[in-house]
């Protein structure tokens, strides 16, 4: 391992060593003295009225220091929580919404809706008490589904959203959409659903909450991803200016977007703290992750694709619907007047697209994001268009990808709806990885499958999102008298290996030693701002601002520097660490160059914060192969191969495991996950692991995963996103292998995740 490890090189991540030894900092293993425990209780029913609640029994039951519901939410001036983005980011339209209490008041709406909540001095006593309370429930009829909630004799969940309906929008030029369907030689028309998923971390949502009395200052230990701009909101919700509010997330065991916003759990854990002046602690069961954590996808779509007589595309329609749960939370609306919109066609040349997107609400879980939110919905839509034109006009599927791909001198493109992506090389990739997946010899694996009573099918899938998250970003490098330097950020790390990427591309750009640079993180006191995890984004903001801190550092080192060997500062240059008087061998490094500032009251600490103008688009084509079992409808993924574009890697090493932990996601959605709910009680039925399938090792194949970096042309570091190309891709580039596999018995489509019985009835109805 060379000494200063920087980019491009793979050196092992520094975190894994705590963590497989046990010394994690995660959030249950955090010790707190006078601790007390809380237990949520949760709404039984899917949508009813509360009559009264009852909680006298409960709040003398032994250990319990407080029982809290939302009259005393209403007596202490709490507020419940609203969306992120409350209008539509394309026209300012507000969206219809109302917010999600704290503790439910008049109405449950959802299944795990909290309802009270009981603080005891254990957790048993908590939840032994939590049994006392007795809610009077008036139940009422159950929507769960987008196209229920828009009924007209639909159980209404809200008045303020009339016809469960929270945005209603049109947009693209549906005129010029119009006429290219009217000249046509060619129109093929999908009905795709996009099914519920539920990302289930390892490391379940929890938070332990503390009161200073003294300085009135709330101090939240938390397993999320986004901790400075939750604060905000939490910190709206108690009424507090948020820097009474401090956020600590030491380690985080996954998030994959369920931790990315806040939940009514942070403001009640520090609301009750205060309340028993006693630190309290609440960790999610694996039964409130199922039924209360932000869940992801679920929406449905009629898409056409109109091409002409060459297979070229000449306009794309969808009109979509989109199921948001009981409430607008996080980004809901935002994401799909943002990034479900964003990349309609960026891959390929579409003149002109008119989408129609609605969103409404139902008595289900909130629906937040998981990787690849609004962009994966896109992906998958067009993808299967695009080989369902292909068995239409007899034009091969990989042909048809090419002729409609945006070739690389056409860069920087703007799509039909406005939006620019700055870099690809799309038929590359494509080419790449239809050589690397050995596609010329498919025909024989399929021969081979047949003879073992198998059908094989081959499909792939062409992947692009847009990375960046929010906006802004900052990091803070300090230069310690030990020697060693102190990289605090704003971004978080939540498995990713940000502790050994960051320092390579601080110890890249200054020619450090890698192992004297420490990453801090995880504390809003640490740092003013922060944008968190979220969007692929770490490594391109967070990095962008390491890029630029260091260039402030460099140009403050080269005066002093200047001074030192008394030269102008012109003659300086600054390479490999060392500052260097041009056309000589006279240099002072860099250590000795922040000795110097720091005697002199000039040190090179140095603080940036930046905000993007533009995202970065990491690209690439999935290729797969599958077996499926006729008789029985099992499928088995038997090959995987990806090829992707992300920009210049800092660490490949890291990379790959990103890419396979995307990939491995996406597999789950596309053959194993579903959440489902009774349609008419709201209850649901996929509520553990023994009625929801996660993904296992023996699920998966080996991935074979290569490289076509182009690198970014918006930041200064080349990078692009890394950590959500397979959840985006997987599950469009299996969905059309299976298909290929079942075309000899008729199948045109199928539902949900490809689980054996749903195959199987495919199978069965197609006779």
């Amino acid at each position: 391992m060379s000494t200063i490890d920087g980019i491009g090189q793979s050196p092992r991540r520094r975190e894994d060593q705590r963590f497989v030894t046990g010394n994690g900092a995660y959030l249950d293993d955090l010790r707190f003295d006078g601790l007390a425990h809380a237990v949520v209780l949760r709404s039984p029913h899917g949508h009813a009225r509360i009559r009264s609640i009852e909680i006298e029994a409960a709040r003398h039951a032994p250990g319990v220091l407080v029982v809290l519901t939302a009259a005393d939410v209403d007596a202490d001036g709490l507020k419940p929580f609203r969306p992120y983005g409350e209008t539509n980011t394309q026209t300012g339209e507000p969206f219809a919404f109302i917010p999600q209490p704290l503790l439910a008041t008049d109405k449950v709406r959802f299944v795990g809706e909290p309802v009270a909540l009981v603080v005891a001095e254990t957790r048993a006593q908590a939840l032994d008490a939590a049994e006392l309370i007795a809610v009077d429930y008036d139940a009422l009829p159950a929507v769960t589904t987008a196209e229920a909630a828009r009924a007209a004799d639909a159980p209404q969940l809200a008045t303020d959203i009339p016809g469960n309906t929270c945005l209603d929008w049109q947009t693209g030029d549906s005129v010029a959409v119009d006429k290219a369907f009217g000249a046509a030689a060619h129109i093929v028309s999908l009905t795709l659903g996009n099914h519920r998923v539920v990302a289930n971390p390892m490391e379940p949502r929890g938070t332990v909450g503390s009161f200073d009395a003294a300085t009135g200052r709330y101090t939240l230990h938390v397993s999320s991803q986004n901790i400075h701009i939750n604060r905000t909101f939490v910190a709206r919700s108690l009424a507090v200016d948020p820097s009474r509010v401090r956020f600590v997330a030491p380690d985080v065991g996954g998030g994959f977007g369920a931790k990315n916003f806040a939940y009514v759990e942070h403001a009640l854990i520090l609301w009750a703290a205060r309340r028993t002046g006693r630190t309290v602690k609440w960790i999610a069961s694996r039964s409130d992750v199922f039924l209360s954590d932000h869940a992801a996808r679920d929406m449905q779509a009629e898409a056409a694709l109109a091409l002409d007589a060459e297979g070229r595309f000449l306009a794309l329609r969808i009109a979509s619907i989109a199921n948001l749960g009981a409430y607008m939370i996080g980004v809901g609306g935002s994401l799909l007047s943002n990034q479900y919109i964003h990349l309609q066609g960026s891959v390929y040349r579409i003149p002109a697209i008119a989408l129609r997107v609605t969103a409404v609400v139902t008595n289900t879980a909130p629906i937040g994001v998981t990787r690849g939110p609004g962009f994966a919905e896109a992906i998958n839509i067009v993808e299967r268009l695009i080989d369902a034109a292909a068995r239409q006009t007899g034009i091969d599927r990989a042909e048809l990808r090419r002729r409609n791909m945006v070739p690389p001198e056409a860069m920087p493109m703007t799509n039909a709806l406005g939006f620019q992506v700055d870099s690809g090389h799309f038929a590359k990739a494509l080419d790449l990885a239809l050589h690397r997946a050995d596609c010329t010899g498919f025909a024989e694996r399929r021969r081979d499958s047949e003879a073992r009573g198998r059908l094989r099918g081959l499909g792939f899938a062409y992947h692009i999102k847009g990375t960046g998250g929010p906006p802004d970003e900052n990091v803070d490098i300090r230069f310690e008298a030990d020697g060693s330097v102190s990289l605090i950020t704003g971004t978080q790390h939540i498995g990713q290996g940000h502790e050994t990427t960051f320092p390579q591309i601080l110890a890249a750009r200054l020619g450090l030693p890698n192992a004297r640079i420490r990453l801090i993180q995880g504390d809003t006191d640490l740092i003013p701002a922060g944008g968190g995890h979220g969007s692929s984004r770490a490594t391109y903001m967070g990095g962008t601002a390491i890029w630029r801190a260091c260039e402030e550092i460099v140009a403050k080192g080269t005066a002093l520097a200047a001074e030192a060997l008394e030269t102008a500062v012109a003659d300086i240059r600054f390479e490999a660490g060392r500052f260097v008087v041009s056309g000589t061998d006279r240099a002072i490094g860099l250590p000795e160059v922040v000795a110097l500032g720091r005697e002199k009251g000039k040190p090179l600490d140095t603080f940036h914060a930046w905000t993007r103008e533009h995202m970065t688009f990491p690209n690439g084509a999935h290729v797969v192969e599958v077996e499926v079992d006729r008789d029985t409808g099992r499928v088995a993924l038997v090959r995987y191969t990806a090829v992707d574009d992300y920009g210049v890697l800092v660490n490949p090493m890291v990379a790959s495991g990103q890419a396979h932990g995307a990939m491995a996601q996406g597999i789950g959605q596309a053959l194993l996950e579903g959440a489902v709910y009774d349609p008419a009680s709201g209850q649901m039925i996929t509520g553990s692991f023994m009625d929801y399938a996660l993904p296992r090792a023996d699920d998966l194949p080996s991935f074979d995963l290569g490289f076509n970096g182009v690198p970014c042309t918006t930041n200064p570091l080349g990078v692009k996103g890394c950590g959500e190309a397979g959840a985006i891709a997987a599950f469009p580039a299996i969905a059309n292998a299976i298909l290929d596999a079942l075309a000899p018995l008729g199948v045109q489509g199928f539902d949900g995740p490809a689980s054996p019985a749903r195959i199987w009835q495919a199978i069965e109805a197609a006779k």
